[in-house]
């Protein structure tokens, strides 16, 4: 897993690096950093501004995890089944955010594995260019945002961006394929998280009409149906069940 996440880092660093216009132009030129003086002749150093643009985009690589990955429908199905619960804080944010993590390695490992043997080690070991590097690096993760977006999204995009459409799903770029795929993620989600909430409002529903019937309206049914939601999420597994099925619905 330290490997893998060592991967997606480079791999991230790699793509954000190649987004910038004229990288590999100006790559070669330092721009001056420092320069020190004294009683002598002042000494200088520079730093490449590949080097400067790359510590720069480090700032970006939460967004590519937000938006490029499979992290955003994993952490609204967890937080909306927090949610349907209704056990306050438990799990808290950041039992919920590593298991979010976590599911988000295991789902991209394939898409990693590929940006890390195709484009990243090759990278390293100098045998490829910076454009190369991007060329193939960038594949593996548009196969995955475009297997998992819908094409009434990248149609809705395209026509506000006024294009007219593309002849093949690797024509669309990444400007209008990024915010198609975080959209068709979001709709997912909340689809997932609908079926989840469904069986914990129907225990909800039951435990206030036989309340209600036994003429106790002063107590609340949040209280009661607590125990009894979270013991029916025990017996059937509930957690493995919802990851396995968050993890397989990135493979159907």
């Amino acid at each position: 897993m330290k490997l893998r996440s060592l991967s997606l880092w480079s791999a991230g660093l790699l793509l954000l690096a190649g987004l910038l216009p004229g990288l590999a132009a100006a790559a070669a030129p330092g721009i001056p950093a420092l320069t020190v003086t004294g009683t002598g002749a002042g000494q200088s150093y520079s730093l490449t501004l590949q080097l400067l643009i790359l510590m720069t985009a480090i700032t970006l690589l939460p967004s590519i995890l937000l938006m490029m990955t499979a992290f955003t429908r994993i952490i609204i199905v967890l937080t909306i089944l927090r949610q349907a619960i209704g056990a306050g804080q438990s799990p808290p944010n950041q039992v919920l955010v590593g298991l979010a993590l976590f599911l988000t390695f295991f789902v991209m490992s394939p898409v990693i594995d590929r940006i890390n043997t195709e484009a990243v080690q090759p990278y390293m070991a100098g045998t490829i260019e910076t454009t190369e590097a991007l060329s193939r690096g960038v594949v593996p993760l548009r196969t995955f945002m475009l297997d998992q977006t819908r094409e009434s999204d990248i149609s809705s995009f395209v026509r506000i961006a006024g294009g007219k459409g593309y002849d093949k799903p690797d024509d669309v770029p990444l400007s209008i394929l990024v915010p198609a795929f975080a959209t068709s993620e979001l709709k997912s989600a909340f689809q997932i998280g609908f079926m989840i909430f469904i069986p914990f409002v129907i225990i909800d529903l039951v435990v206030a009409s036989v309340l209600m019937s036994m003429g106790m309206m002063m107590l609340s049914p949040v209280l009661i149906s607590l125990p009894f939601k979270i013991m029916l999420f025990v017996l059937v597994d509930g957690w493995s069940l919802v990851m396995g099925t968050l993890a397989a619905s990135f493979y159907r």
